[in-house]
């Protein structure tokens, strides 16, 4: 049965971070970032295993380890972390070296991610996303997935606002959306999703599709969800508190 705004208030509005929340954050970075560290080892003449070291990431497994600066950090800041291998270069240079073409990966939404959303939506709960990834790239990671027409408003780390941990995106998008902080919730994977949302003065969620743990997120979050897909029973639940 479709729930009612009714049953889904107070809440207005969701925002949701992408990779690890809407996207499984292992199963389409890892294989892509492991790729791309073998192909800059071979074009700069560093060691793969290093450079892995460097960002956290285990080759063999092809997954990224909890501590890794690459989760939760900017563009900005992987260029930081890339810049001893590639020290001839501007940041614009690295940046193209690094950054994923179409094609280059296979993006894995979370399950139950459209039923989710159309659930939200016959709600009456307008939706968006602050990330800290490129908001061009965010658009058509969004198309690609069908999910066009799901999100009011698309706010990256270079829309103007700054990336999180600082709530600026948050308070950005709650704007652009109509609603008021304390009637809107951010979701995400990451600390620094839960402190923009926090610092937002929002309620948080926190969910188990990234790499932190239940124990890391916790402590951040008004609730831990394993995943977005059981985000509208939990909204039901505070609308019938």
């Amino acid at each position: 049965m479709t729930q009612t705004a009714t049953s889904l208030s107070p809440v207005r509005a969701v925002l949701f971070d992408k990779d690890g929340t809407l996207i499984d954050f292992q199963k389409t970075w890892g294989p892509w970032a492991v790729r791309a560290i073998r192909d800059l080892a071979a074009q700069t003449g560093h060691e793969a295993a290093q450079i892995a070291q460097t960002l956290q990431i285990d080759l063999a497994k092809q997954m990224f380890h909890p501590d890794s600066p690459v989760i939760a950090g900017t563009p900005d800041d992987l260029v930081e972390l890339l810049r001893p291998y590639m020290p001839t270069l501007s940041s614009r240079e690295i940046l193209t070296r690094i950054t994923p073409a179409e094609g280059d990966y296979h993006l894995r939404p979370v399950e139950g991610l459209a039923a989710m959303h159309a659930t939200l939506r016959d709600a009456g709960i307008v939706q968006g996303i602050v990330t800290n990834d490129f908001e061009s790239e965010t658009l058509r990671q969004i198309e690609d997935l069908g999910l066009s027409g799901v999100f009011d408003v698309v706010i990256g780390y270079d829309s103007g606002h700054g990336g999180k941990p600082a709530p600026d995106g948050c308070l950005a998008a709650a704007r652009a959306l109509g609603v008021t902080p304390q009637a809107t919730v951010m979701v995400g994977d990451s600390l620094h999703d839960l402190r923009a949302g926090r610092a937002a003065g929002m309620r948080t969620v926190a969910v188990l599709t990234g790499v932190a743990t239940r124990a890391d997120l916790a402590p951040h979050a008004d609730v831990v969800l394993a995943s977005v897909a059981d985000l509208p029973a939990w909204l039901t639940a505070q609308g019938d508190a």
